[in-house]
């Protein structure tokens, strides 16, 4: 079954396999102490900064939460959207593990606006509220749309204000750098972020992240304490060059931004295949390698017997499409005629 149910179901990338294999001879230091490690932590910061701190983990909700603990103390809160994954997807573990109050804002494309940041810091100095600590954004966003680097300065600049440090949930942020067209440190550290999530499962790795601690850290309550934090926080590889080989093959020569580019591509593709179908809507605009559509709900049952999609808001007839590095142009096309071919039917109907 061809799937455009999420990025997730892709297979690593063969380079990625490679990289490890080729880690994987004779014995290196363990806890990140090996020349993989000092060589992915060399790359980001050649992407991010000189004064960038790297600190590789296993998965993306463990790099958030160690994120949101590096910048709360235990009275601290988190402002996102009400559709971000970290109040939507992640199981309850900011609050569960990392015991941050978690303080949303609704929002029609995703996307935290600095208005939102001030309506939440309403309470700054008030016990009897959790005191909002961080601001976490993600880039790509739940809905597929991107932050620019002059919104997320505009987010940076109402969080640094309020003596807030600003997170970027960056699960997509290569696919949000592909389609923006500029580099991962114009979207991040010359924006103003301090905390990054970079994500490198969605691009393409078997499953590594990073937490990486940008600026010097200035706006950062626990900075110094993330290495400790992140062994508490059971994100601490004992192999660790398994994690940071798969890092240097995505960044080593640009592969990230090859494999972002093809995503996105493949997505806009898809939209301008479908757009035009009967009773079909495109709910946000497609700036990544997502396509939200709304469509009757009969259409959508009859799509999904041979192609495999998530139903986003079933109330509303909405469907997420997600591409993928390795999605095949073919695949679109069909899947794409075969969107129009249901739509029309049930047009005549």
């Amino acid at each position: 079954m061809t799937t455009f149910a999420s990025d997730n179901y892709a297979p690593a990338h063969p380079a990625v396999i490679d990289a490890i294999a080729a880690a994987n001879d004779g014995h290196a230091g363990a806890y990140g102490a090996d020349p993989w490690t000092a060589r992915a932590e060399q790359l980001l910061r050649a992407q991010l900064g000189d004064d960038a701190r790297v600190f590789p983990v296993f998965n993306g909700t463990g790099a958030n939460v160690l994120s949101l603990r590096a910048a709360c103390t235990p009275w601290g809160a988190a402002i996102c959207t009400t559709v971000a994954h970290l109040t939507r997807d992640e199981g309850g573990a900011p609050e569960r593990v990392g015991g941050i109050k978690l303080l949303t804002a609704p929002t029609a494309d995703g996307k935290l606006s600095p208005a939102d940041v001030e309506r939440l810091c309403a309470r700054l100095g008030d016990e009897h509220q959790a005191q909002a600590q961080v601001v976490s954004i993600a880039n790509a966003t739940e809905l597929g749309t991107v932050y620019t680097p002059e919104e997320t300065r505009a987010l940076a600049d109402a969080a640094h204000a309020r003596g807030l440090a600003l997170h970027v949930d960056g699960a997509r942020i290569c696919q949000a750098a592909a389609s923006l067209g500029v580099t991962l440190r114009a979207l991040t550290a010359d924006a103003g972020v301090d905390l990054l999530s970079f994500g490198a499962t969605k691009a393409g790795a078997l499953g590594a992240e990073a937490v990486v601690v940008l600026g010097g850290g200035a706006h950062v309550r626990n900075a110094d304490g993330l290495p400790y934090l992140r062994k508490q926080s059971l994100q601490l590889a004992s192999k660790g060059r398994f994690l940071a080989a798969q890092l240097v093959a995505l960044l080593e020569d640009g592969l990230w931004e090859r494999l972002a580019a093809h995503a996105n591509a493949m997505a806009r593709r898809l939209a301008d295949g479908v757009r035009d179908a009967p009773g079909l809507e495109l709910a946000q605009a497609v700036e990544s390698n997502a396509v939200f559509a709304r469509l009757p709900a009969e259409a959508i049952v009859e799509l999904q017997r041979d192609w495999r999609f998530y139903v986003w808001d079933a109330a509303a007839g909405e469907v997420r499409w997600m591409c993928s590095w390795d999605t095949d142009p073919d695949d679109v096309d069909r899947f794409a005629a075969a969107v129009r071919d249901v739509l029309a039917a049930h047009a005549a109907a």
